[in-house]
Order: structure tokens, then C-alpha cells, then sequence
């Protein structure tokens, strides 16, 4: 649902552990008749990622509250690199691949924040329109004299990188004064009177609420951090086995993105459910209420987690397959398979290709070892006596099992489980 006051959007963020830091007193930016918030999106690789989340998930909350928002890519900061955050200098990229990068994270923020509401009011911009024809002697001149450097010198980003062996180039030690700038530019040109960013952007949001101060005379910019997505034990939740968590279905499908949240611990569930999604939070506590029942199925948490943000990143068809998917890959729930929907999931799951004369009259239990399901025929028997190997979705209680034609289906697929989660598809 929208939420029709201006008022309460911080109140909002605070509730579901949004904010980590702010630059101004909660009130005196809730009062404030319009909010116009930017976050930036720097594209240093092909898609955004799990860690870019949050910031989609605040814009959303801004422009739901009936504010408005900039999502800036970095076309220009991308090419410096910002050292928040980082041990080492990051590599240059190619102007080209920056370029491609760009218009592949542009597309997928306007379609993420295209379903936010039925009028979502928001831009997206990129920061090397104003850089390409902005000469050094302009940037000294209009900004380099207001900058001071005892104060650049304080960031914490700044002083963790001197104090390495890494060191920190001039470039790096510039990048918080390209981003203040970009600050300014849109407060002037655009309006935006708010900065948003992960934990590791204060100094860079600071420098750019001083530069306005200092420049503009006004304490009309303000700046919001939120806290980084970690799990309790405090590493970042994020990486897959396979790596990053992409948001671009091009990279990660919507099944696997969607298998990625269903997947979360219980322990975790709730505080991911208030941060990451748009229940009302007396949903979320019965949600919390219902774990603690003796009645409560296992993973009902998750699957409302799982269907809320995979609905956020990749729309309602998104969803439709990753749902699809999930139950085609369930042992036992649907066992009346169409090649079409274990082909549709193939390319998230192991899958190898055998000729028939391979396959038919095979034992399942050397199926499973030679498609490289299990490690050896005595692990296969021993699954196969706890209930753990399926044929299509089909437990197999049978040693003697083979593969026949009838098994094959739509004479072209067959789909291996050895337990709920390890997959083989076998192409014929």
C-alpha cells in the first residue's frame, strides 16, 4: 500500500532498522514539506547486486511516502573508484565496458522503482553528463578552494587506506570531492535536499552536505546512511556459493534469486523481512508469532521473504517462474513434469547430456554415479534406503530400479535429486 503522509518516512526507517546515521535530527527532515533523495550507483560491474539492495529499498520507501528520488549512476565516479570500504586501489576500467555497464544497471533501477506505486516519481541520471566538458582548472577553481584538506584527511575511509601498505592514490583521495560535487549539482539543478548511502558513504555524504554549506550558505542538505546487509554472525550477506548475488535475471535467474532468500535462517528471517520488504510491520510480528506456535510449517517465513523480494526485483512474472521452477525441482510435489519445466530450470541446476543407449536400462543407482549426482554406487544405495533419490520428483525405494523409456520424459529429459537439494538434469 502507499503510505499518503510526507511526515513519517524516517519514523519508517527507523522502525525497520534503516537508518544508521543521519546528519540532522530526525525531525527537522520529517518536517520538511518535500523530500527529493538521491543514491548513487556506481557501475563497476555488469549488474548491481544483493549490497545495492537496501538503497533500492530506501529510495522505494521515499518515493512511497510521496517524496521523490534520483537514482545517480556513476558514469564518471566509476572511472575513479571510491576507496570507502576498500583494502586496495581498484582496477581501471574500460570506458566501453563502464558504458555497457551503465545502461544495463540504469534499466534494471527504472524497472525496479517503475513498480514501487502507480505514479512513482523518480529519474534516473548518470554523473558523467555533467564530468565529460568539466575541465580540472574549473574543478580547482569552483570546488577545490573550498575544500579543506584536514577534513578530507579525517575520513575514516582515508585514514584506514594511509595508514595501509596500500597506501591511497591522489585519484582515491579525490573521490569524495567528485561525489560532494555531484551533491551540489543536484541540489542546485535538481532539487534534492537529501543523500542517501550504505554505512561506509558518511564521510563521502558529509563532504558533500559541507560543500553545500559552504558554497551555497544553506543547511538545506542532509545526509542517511543505512547499515550494511549482514548476517548476525556480522559477515555480509550477499554471496552465493557460486559468488555476488546479482540482481540482473541475465546473470542470476529469478529461481535462483528467489532460492537464495528462501534459504535464509530462521534466526535471520524477521530482521530481513523488516528491512527488506514493504509489510506493515504488524504483519512481520505475527509473521514472528506464528514461528513461535507449535502449529507453524517450517519456511513459511522464508517463502513470504523469498516471494516479497523477488516480486520487488524481477515483477509478478519473475515470480511466476521462480515459483514455477521451485516446485518443478521439489522431490514430490509435482511429479507430472513437462520436459518444458525441467528445461526451464537447467541452467540453475547441474545438468549433463548422455545418449539414450546410455541411459536406458541403466540401474538409477549408476545413473546418479555416472552423471556425477553422487560419489560412488555405495553413497547412492545408502541414499537411496533413507528415501533420498528421486526419479522426477518420484522417491525411488527400489535398488533395482532402471531407467526406461516411459521414465524419459517427452523423450528428451530426466531429472535426478539425491535429497531435497542436489539436482542432476540429464539431457538425452
Amino acid at each position: 500500500r502507499l503510505y499518503s503522509s510526507r511526515l513519517n518516512v524516517v519514523e519508517i526507517l527507523q522502525q525497520r532498522g534503516l537508518v544508521e546515521s543521519i546528519t540532522a535530527d530526525a525531525g527537522s527532515l520529517s518536517n520538511l514539506s518535500a523530500v527529493r533523495v538521491y543514491c548513487g550507483f556506481d557501475p563497476t560491474a555488469e549488474s548491481l547486486h544483493l549490497g545495492n539492495l537496501v538503497g533500492l529499498i530506501v529510495l522505494s520507501w521515499f518515493i512511497r511516502c510521496g517524496h521523490s528520488a534520483v537514482a545517480l549512476i556513476g558514469g564518471a565516479t566509476g572511472r575513479v573508484g571510491d576507496p570507502s570500504g576498500k583494502s586496495v586501489e581498484r582496477p581501471e576500467l574500460d570506458p566501453l565496458e563502464l558504458d555497457r555497464n551503465a545502461s544495463s544497471i540504469s534499466a534494471t533501477v527504472s524497472a525496479i522503482l517503475a513498480r514501487v506505486s502507480p505514479t512513482p516519481n523518480f529519474v534516473v541520471m548518470n554523473n558523467y553528463d555533467w564530468w565529460k566538458d568539466f575541465s580540472l582548472l574549473e574543478f580547482l577553481r569552483d570546488v577545490g578552494r573550498f575544500a579543506r584538506v584536514g577534513t578530507m584527511m579525517s575520513k575514516e575511509s582515508v585514514r584506514r587506506r594511509l595508514d595501509s601498505d596500500q597506501g591511497l592514490s591522489f585519484t582515491e583521495f579525490s573521490y569524495q570531492l567528485l561525489q560532494a560535487y555531484d551533491f551540489l549539482h543536484l541540489f542546485r539543478s535538481q532539487g534534492v535536499n537529501l543523500q542517501i548511502g550504505g554505512g561506509d558513504q558518511w564521510g563521502n555524504i558529509t563532504a558533500g552536505t559541507d560543500l553545500i554549506r559552504r558554497i551555497l550558505q544553506t543547511d538545506g542538505a542532509y545526509g542517511l546512511t543505512f547499515p550494511l546487509l549482514l548476517k548476525s554472525d556480522g559477515t555480509k550477506f550477499g554471496k552465493s556459493e557460486g559468488g555476488a548475488v546479482w540482481l540482473s535475471p541475465s546473470l542470476l535467474s529469478p529461481y535462483r534469486f528467489y532460492q537464495h532468500f528462501f534459504s535464509v535462517a530462521d534466526s535471520e528471517v524477521i530482521r530481513f523481512l523488516r528491512m527488506l520488504t514493504f509489510l506493515p510491520i504488524e504483519d512481520i510480528s505475527q509473521i514472528e508469532e506464528q514461528m513461535q506456535s507449535p502449529g507453524y510449517i517450517p519456511n513459511t517465513a522464508q517463502i513470504r521473504l523469498a516471494e516479497e523480494l523477488t516480486r520487488f526485483v524481477h515483477g509478478e512474472e519473475g515470480l511466476a517462474e521462480a515459483v514455477k521452477a521451485t516446485r518443478a525441482l521439489n522431490p514430490g510435489n509435482e511429479t507430472n513434469l513437462r520436459w518444458e519445466s525441467i528445461e526451464g530450470i537447467a541452467g540453475d541446476v547441474p545438468s549433463c547430456r548422455l545418449n539414450r543407449n546410455q541411459v536406458l536400462n541403466s540401474s538409477l543407482v549408476d545413473l546418479s554415479v555416472a552423471t556425477g549426482l553422487v560419489e560412488s554406487r555405495s553413497a547412492a544405495r545408502r541414499l537411496l534406503k533413507q528415501g533420498g533419490l528421486y526419479l522426477n520428483n518420484v522417491r525411488v525405494d527400489n535398488e533395482g530400479k532402471k531407467i526406461e523409456d516411459d521414465d524419459i520424459v517427452d523423450g528428451k529429459i530426466l531429472l535426478l535429486s539425491a535429497g531435497k537439494k542436489n539436482k542432476m538434469v540429464v539431457r538425452i
